[in-house]
């Protein structure tokens, strides 16, 4: 009786699957997190950044036309969006042959959390529920203060407040 030779196997075998899906499995489980932390960061930094931008502007626009805000004591989004994006007089009305302005280029940048561009303006102190994440636009801003702040959720509350505000 002759014995034929073996064919030489190829292959994995089930158990080499396994180490192998099982290491993916703990790289997956270390390096994911950071990834997601990395995102909340990033985030939180357009957040701040936008920010800043929006009550720089706001604050030389107010320089550039003698103290007064854009939609001073008023409530219309519209007013304030066009005055920060379009040229206008010393008077603070937009006008294409004004000499002051435009405090921002195209439109105002989007809110991170939410990706909306719209803009509450109040008439008054902004209060906490102004911008508390509940509702659609990206942007709070006070026509009598000058201050702005991002519509976010009360967890991400703390960047809006501590970063500095226009006065």
């Amino acid at each position: 009786m002759k014995l034929g030779h073996r064919s030489r196997r190829t292959g994995f075998t089930l158990v080499e699957i396994l180490i192998v899906v099982v290491i993916l499995g703990i790289l997956a489980a270390t390096v994911l997190p950071q990834f997601s932390q990395a995102s909340k960061d990033a985030k939180e930094s357009s957040l701040v950044q936008n920010l800043q931008m929006i009550r720089h502007q706001v604050s030389l626009f107010k320089f550039q036309h003698d103290g007064k805000l854009p939609a001073e004591g008023g409530t219309d989004a519209s007013a304030f969006v066009d005055q920060m994006t379009k040229k206008t007089l010393l008077s603070g009305t937009v006008d294409a042959a004004g000499n002051l302005g435009p405090y921002v280029l195209g439109q105002l940048p989007p809110n991170a959390y939410n990706n909306s561009r719209d803009v509450k303006v109040i008439n008054g102190a902004i209060t906490s529920s102004d911008y508390d994440g509940s509702q659609a636009h990206g942007w709070a801003y006070s026509s009598t203060t000058g201050d702005v702040r991002g519509n976010v959720s009360p967890t991400i509350k703390s960047v809006v407040e501590t970063t500095k505000s226009v006065n």
